[in-house]
């Protein structure tokens, strides 16, 4: 599997450290506009190629996967002009800025007989499966508590009156689409979608949400994710059931560490070897790619469908229009 890389953040420098881990996965080239910001990358993990004009990337028939990490109100061109150049996509967390362009986006891969994957950690970790193979022993699930809260440095230049992209409604930021994104992820891929969902949100006066807490209503239980950029806090997972609990340490974004607590009894549990979270999903994006099993390809992205669905109702609820939504 030969990927081109689109971006140049801290996110992609984990994920090509997990590239030189994988056998069978290596990395062709990198892109960005200004060569400079690129050097570095391609320096460290002996990256043979720098593009800055994105075309090249389309037109270089020794790439086969396009790993996309630009802000988000970008991945969705970016995804499109790959797709429509027969090129396989991962891209980052939020998958798109809504369902609309989420919906449009999978439909062209399937057109176009590409696989499509989101890089969403979560939901590829071996303690997470562990959970979800172990769930019933809780017996009736009544509450699902997540946070996951980080101090963000860019809310400081918020606060004195810069607009990161992460802090942009141009960019489709937020601590929703950049944080509490994990959450969801976490609570959807495990119990399906909700019955209703609703955001509050404390937001600043630019209409951004800098921090918030998503209450989603099931059949049975309630299950609320908090997501804060604008101050730290003890991040955690909490499931609750009527015969005991699982305690997933330091929150859903790694699952590093999951303790099951039954009639006074605690068993802690990790099945994860590799620090490096990515290393995970690449994995499973490498076996699918590898086996050309489209079923399994597909079935993840109508997970990420539901979530970007879930994601959209959430942020409407709290009137956090993105300029991407008026497209």
């Amino acid at each position: 599997m030969k990927i081109a890389t689109i971006g140049t953040g801290f996110i992609v420098d984990t994920f090509l450290a997990a590239v030189q881990e994988r056998e069978g996965v290596t990395c062709e080239a990198v892109y960005s506009r200004r060569k400079e910001t690129a050097q570095p990358l391609a320096d460290k993990y002996q990256v043979g190629k720098i593009y800055t004009d994105v075309a090249d990337v389309y037109e270089d028939e020794a790439i086969d996967v396009i790993y996309v990490a630009s802000p988000n109100s970008l991945h969705y061109q970016y995804m499109l002009d790959a797709i429509k150049h027969g090129k396989h996509v991962i891209c980052e967390k939020p998958f798109t800025s809504n369902e609309k362009e989420a919906a449009q986006i999978i439909e062209l891969a399937k057109e176009n007989q590409v696989m499509l994957f989101e890089a969403i950690t979560t939901i590829h970790l071996p303690n997470y499966q562990w959970m979800k193979n172990n769930l019933e022993q809780l017996g009736q699930i009544k509450f699902v508590q997540c946070n996951y809260s980080q101090f963000s440095s860019r809310y400081n230049k918020l606060l004195s009156g810069e607009t990161p992209n992460v802090f942009n409604l141009k960019f489709s930021g937020g601590a929703l689409a950049d944080i509490n994104i994990y959450n969801l992820h976490f609570v959807l891929n495990m119990f399906g979608k909700p019955d209703s969902v609703n955001y509050t949100a404390n937001k600043h006066e630019n209409g951004i949400d800098t921090s918030g807490v998503v209450v989603m209503k099931y059949p049975e239980f309630i299950a609320e994710c908090v997501g804060s950029k604008d101050a730290d806090g003890l991040n955690f997972v909490v499931i609750q059931g009527e015969k005991g609990y699982l305690h997933v340490v330091g929150g859903a974004n790694g699952c590093r560490e999951v303790v099951l607590h039954i009639n006074g009894q605690e068993k802690s549990v990790n099945m994860q070897l590799n620090d490096n979270l990515l290393y995970y999903e690449l994995g499973e994006f490498q076996a699918i790619y590898e086996s050309k099993d489209y079923q399994q390809c597909y079935e993840l992205l109508e997970h990420t469908r539901s979530v970007m669905n879930v994601f959209e109702t959430a942020r409407m609820s709290a009137d956090i229009i993105y300029e991407a939504d008026h497209k």
